[in-house]
């Protein structure tokens, strides 16, 4: 019989297969519309009776992602597959109580398991709790959240006029839920991880270093992302009255939040499009070229005070344990994806970033001629659209988690760092494809990743990392030594996984001083 747990809010029914009871969409705050449009969230309502949470809630407003590449990258036999499940992450559009959350438990019954929260990456744009499956962490002993929040301008809307970075307070609702409401489904308010990748891992970031997000989970987990992209708020504020101009209202939240949603959704779409078009730094801020995101978190003085990496140097996630990794090949997806990877050139590499706006090296604060001879000496065989994809990669991942990890190793609490290295098939190990290996869900049949799998994907593996995650929520020792500055011990997850002292070092000499 399917399990009734009593929230705070009133009673839900959940379902129950194979021994996993899994509870779904339920609100932890009221819905983001009417009065509540572009502002913080606020709490949930309660209700009578006992509510069904059996199917999926809705999602955020989100704008679908561009499907811009394409077989002519030459990169996978597979790319038609892959275009098609990452085309697949946006569904349409929804309203009402798209504030929800997903719980999976072994025993509503039981008391003090660990507790597992996931925040999905999606490049701030996107936003779906539809590709992830927490029952494996049921399975196991873990009670897994999984939860959605705003993302786009929806979530990162920034006017200076105190309002700011709403889809990150929408994570801190959630975990303010779990805080009040996981012991109901057996869960320890007091052992919370919270655990994501992309910018789910860049949100993780964030959260280190808020005052509002303090005390609420004890361990982190960041997979691709770190504490170091941020927007300054002129660059923010700029982008949110091109936004209002585009709408023809006046820079006003009020304004803005009366605009139709199918109407603010086309001119969100309209601006990324114009910035993909036009990269010009003067324009949009060169951090905002850089990342091709004109909708993530700013540093405004109150969410987030300063910049996330000084404020966690300086002890602002000094009692929260924390494990943070990349990819061998993390961006190399996206230069794929976009269609990149097969038409990049030297000409482009070297070029001015008002032209080629990413694609340039420039872009990254890299001194060119040097940092192109740099990576040529290192992968010699490397085309240029190999390079490109290298580069990004440490820009945006590899350097940003050594940083973390660098500012987080003189902590009371303690450090780990990972790198997981099997390649997929024709791609490598590339951007998310250590997921379902983390889930322990691999299947060509998963939502989103299963086409990245190939036909044979390490099984043994998958519970290596499953298992060294739950070792990590449950007690904060995933399995290998701790990172420091002296050794920078790292777990390179593979077929045959071990701990490789500094794999990196080169990278750090490079980037040494560039941000």
């Amino acid at each position: 019989m399917a399990a009734v747990v009593t929230t705070v809010h009133g009673q839900v029914r959940g379902r129950d297969t194979e021994g996993v009871h899994a509870f779904l969409g339920v609100p932890y705050a009221a819905p983001p519309f009417g009065a509540n449009r572009l502002r913080p969230p606020q709490p949930a309502p309660s209700w009578s009776g006992v509510r069904d949470a059996t199917e999926l809630g809705p999602e955020p407003p989100q704008v679908a992602p561009p499907r811009t590449g394409g077989p002519s990258s030459g990169a996978s036999e597979d790319w038609g597959e892959i275009d098609d499940a990452f085309a697949k992450v946006e569904r349409a559009a929804s309203v009402e109580e798209c504030l929800n959350l997903n719980v999976w438990t072994p025993d509503p019954s039981a008391a003090g398991m660990p507790v597992m929260v996931w925040i999905q990456g999606g490049m701030f744009e996107i936003s779906s709790t539809a590709a992830y499956d927490g029952s494996r962490f049921a399975r196991d002993g873990v009670v897994c959240v999984v939860i959605n929040w705003r993302p786009g301008a929806e979530g990162f809307l920034f006017l200076d006029d105190g309002i700011a970075n709403v889809g990150l307070l929408d994570q801190v609702a959630a975990l303010e839920w779990v805080r009040a409401n996981i012991a109901a489904f057996g869960g320890d308010p007091g052992n919370v991880t919270v655990f994501g990748e992309s910018a789910g891992a860049m949100s993780i970031g964030m959260l280190l270093a808020m005052p509002r997000a303090e005390g609420l989970f004890r361990r982190a987990i960041l997979q691709s992302g770190a504490a170091q992209h941020t927007v300054p708020a002129a660059d923010a504020r700029r982008i949110g009255a091109l936004l209002a101009t585009k709408l023809g209202v006046p820079a006003d939240r009020d304004a803005i939040a009366a605009v139709s949603l199918e109407r603010f959704l086309g001119a969100q779409a309209e601006l990324k499009a114009e910035l993909l078009a036009d990269p010009d730094p003067d324009r949009w801020g060169l951090p905002v070229v850089a990342t091709n995101m004109p909708w993530q978190p700013v540093i405004d003085g109150v969410v987030l005070p300063a910049p996330p990496i000084e404020r966690i140097a300086a002890g602002s996630a000094a009692s929260v344990d924390v494990l943070v990794g990349t990819n061998t090949d993390d961006w190399r997806l996206w230069s794929v994806v976009s269609g990149v990877i097969g038409r990049m050139t030297e000409e482009i590499l070297t070029g001015p970033i008002a032209t080629y706006g990413a694609q340039s090296l420039a872009a990254y604060g890299l001194p060119v001629e040097q940092a192109l001879a740099a990576y040529r000496a290192r992968y010699p065989d490397a085309t240029p659209g190999d390079v490109f994809a290298t580069v990004q990669t440490d820009w945006w991942m590899r350097i940003p988690a050594i940083r973390l990890a660098e500012a987080h190793a003189g902590a009371a609490a303690g450090t780990w760092m990972y790198e997981f290295a099997w390649p997929s098939p024709g791609l490598g190990a590339v951007h998310a494809l250590e997921i379902p290996f983390v889930f322990d869900t691999l299947s060509p049949d998963v939502p989103l990743f299963g086409p990245m799998l190939g036909p044979n994907p390490p099984h043994a593996l998958a519970a290596t990392m499953h298992a060294a995650w739950i070792s990590f929520a449950s007690d904060g020792d995933p399995g290998w030594r701790k990172y420091d500055l002296a050794d920078r011990a790292t777990m390179r997850f593979d077929t045959t996984s071990g701990v490789v002292p500094d794999p990196r070092q080169w990278e750090r000499a490079l980037w040494s001083g560039i941000r």
